[in-house]
């Protein structure tokens, strides 16, 4: 039997994205054959009207996940590098399931509001810097957040669109010539010269991110503590809103190294099931086929949740259609694994919807010897919806 193809992780232009809107997101979607979609924006549901109407209409089945990045301060003082690399305690934290209509009471809906509005800040205080530097170096203009905020997003502001914002105004000012794209972008990298070519415009946005906006770049701001909830006050925030707790995987590396806290599975299956975990992805792109396989399906034989995505939360454009490090093909056994996960999420969603318990308690416990039925369960829901087209 086949299984129909699950992207359940991708980011809207309601945090960044590669695509320029919503049905551009879902058009490839349906182009690629990918017929279970999972929303994942950064600190907002704002998109999830849209994206169950644009699903509906495409015969799609939607999946409701959000992100954040928390820091464990346990972690932070051990120096355990976690799942962002360079910053130990640093947590990327995603859930998924979760109610449509949105709704979080308090306290949970104050503390999202401000985790967002600080991580906004921490943004406006980059383009300032930014403009100091523009200004200092008499390149002729700087940067409008306004205009950023009304023309580049849909209110949360990221790192990215002030990248993007700035590759726009130098190749306006440089009349789209290559050399003289390549000569002002020079001037405001201190030196450095421009890699990539002009006509790669991710790849430019890339590098404005990295000199510029990126740590020890010169217009670099450090978030405050305030950017940052703890790791369980986002697991609470979650729950609240009638999601799951998922630990995204970063893996791999492309030297096939992995961070402190991902290094040993056995042990890291261990942790996270301590931490109130029972659901993880993986962003496939990033990782070696083999490996990831390695790591998916012995976190699926523990019981785990575990579900894969694309993100497209930069500026290059990849397919919907998941595949791991080189454009490697997954394989089977990845691809039903992915999918159970995403039955699990559906069918959890769907209860909760209702007003029912879903897959996880209000204390975000799970019986793991259900997730078969589950998986069931959410196998009719997602079947009776994408094979209506």
């Amino acid at each position: 039997m086949n299984l129909p193809k699950v992207n359940a992780h991708l980011h809207t232009p309601f945090s960044f994205s590669a695509f320029r809107d919503i049905d551009d997101a879902l058009d490839r979607a349906v182009a690629e054959k990918v017929k279970v979609v999972g929303i994942n924006d950064f600190y907002t549901a704002e998109g999830y009207e849209e994206w169950m109407e644009g699903c509906s209409k495409r015969g799609l089945y939607p999946l409701f996940g959000i992100e954040f990045i928390s820091l464990n301060e346990e972690d932070q003082k051990a120096g355990l590098r976690v799942n962002d690399p360079g910053n130990p305690g640093r947590t990327y934290i995603s859930g998924k399931g979760l109610l449509q209509p949105f709704k979080l009471s308090e306290p949970y809906a104050s503390q999202l509001t401000n985790v967002r509005t600080e991580a906004n800040k921490q943004v406006e205080a980059m383009c300032e810097k930014l403009n100091g530097i523009l200004t200092a170096k008499n390149v002729g203009f700087v940067l409008d957040m306004d205009w950023i905020k009304d023309n580049l997003t849909k209110g949360s502001v990221r790192e990215r669109h002030l990248a993007k914002a700035l590759r726009l105004k130098v190749y306006e000012n440089s009349g789209d010539n290559p050399t003289s794209i390549k000569n002002l972008l020079e001037e405001i990298f201190d030196g450095k010269e421009l890699k990539s070519d002009t006509e790669n415009l991710a790849g430019v946005e890339n590098e404005i991110r990295a000199n510029l906006l990126k740590a020890g770049g010169s217009a670099f701001v450090p978030e405050t503590v305030e950017a940052f909830l703890p790791m369980q006050t986002v697991c609470k925030i979650i729950l609240a809103a009638g999601g799951i707790p998922t630990y995204p995987f970063l893996a791999d590396d492309a030297q096939g190294n992995y961070t402190d806290f991902e290094r040993d599975l056995e042990h890291v299956a261990k942790q996270l099931t301590e931490r109130g975990f029972h659901s993880v992805e993986f962003i496939t792109t990033r990782n070696d086929m083999n490996l990831l396989e390695k790591y998916a399906t012995y976190l699926h034989n523990q019981g785990f949740i575990v579900t894969l995505g694309s993100e497209h939360n930069s500026p290059s454009m990849e397919p919907i259609e998941l595949f791991a490090r080189n454009q490697t093909p997954l394989s089977e056994k990845l691809l039903r694994v992915n999918y159970e996960g995403a039955c699990i999420i559906a069918a959890h969603q769907h209860l909760v919807a209702q007003g029912l318990s879903g897959y996880l308690d209000e204390q975000g416990n799970a019986d793991r010897s259900k997730r078969g039925e589950f998986v069931k369960w959410g196998d009719e829901l997602i079947r009776n919806t994408v094979g209506k087209q």
